[in-house]
């Protein structure tokens, strides 16, 4: 479902070179979910923005779904995110104007699939059945983040990344919404990659992998 060989990526600082991937080798079955782990600033995050294709690689090979992602056009990127691939970051990226359940409707009305059976098994299991007509600042932030989880999920997207998904959450909270979309990432037949900081959250997870030095290793 997912296969990365050989990725390199640098960043230039004023007049040096940053190498924070090199080499990296990954790949991930379908209907799994991976934690990714690693010191801050290790590069976890440019890890799941070159799968989206959201920055381009050095060098190297991502293959997803069939689809080359390190050589894709932006239309074709932009068609595997809306259909095929979902982001959640600890900033939710709600839009103010639109209601709840048309924020919840958002993507899976762009890539034409809606199943209103299925938005309603989350709309339950995430308890905002009472939130529907709100607009998300009407809301608590573990609202707002379910709200997220919602929209990334309702397409039943093949692999949904996340990046510190309840970093702006309490301990709590956290564990709680956590588990939640943990299971309902199964419930949809999605895999999942989720950049965290906490065993906790890590630990909902089938695998957990450690980027350091620019490659990953597998960790207990």
């Amino acid at each position: 479902m997912l296969s990365i060989k050989n990725l390199c990526k640098s960043y230039r600082y004023a007049e040096a070179r940053q190498s924070v991937l090199e080499q990296l080798e990954f790949d991930m079955a379908a209907s799994t979910s991976v934690a990714l782990l690693g010191e801050s600033g290790s590069g976890k995050s440019t890890l799941l923005h070159l799968i989206a294709g959201l920055d381009r690689a050095d060098q190297g090979q991502i293959h997803f779904d069939g689809h080359a992602i390190h050589t894709a056009r932006e239309a074709q990127l932009a068609e595997l995110r809306r259909s095929r691939l979902s982001l959640v970051f600890q900033q939710f990226h709600l839009i103010s104007t639109l209601t709840v359940i048309d924020n919840i409707r958002f993507q899976s009305a762009l890539c034409g699939r809606f199943d209103p059976a299925y938005e309603a098994e989350l709309i339950e299991r995430l308890g905002l059945a009472e939130q529907t007509v709100k607009y998300p600042q009407q809301l608590s932030r573990g609202q707002q983040q379910r709200v997220a989880i919602a929209r990334a999920l309702l397409h039943k997207p093949l692999l949904v990344l996340a990046d510190e998904p309840t970093g702006n959450l309490d301990e709590s909270s956290s564990l709680e919404v956590m588990g939640l979309f943990s299971d309902l990432v199964k419930r949809a037949g999605s895999s999942l990659l989720m950049v965290t900081h906490s065993r906790s959250m890590a630990n909902f997870m089938d695998r957990r992998v450690w980027l350091h030095n620019g490659k990953l290793t597998e960790s207990e």
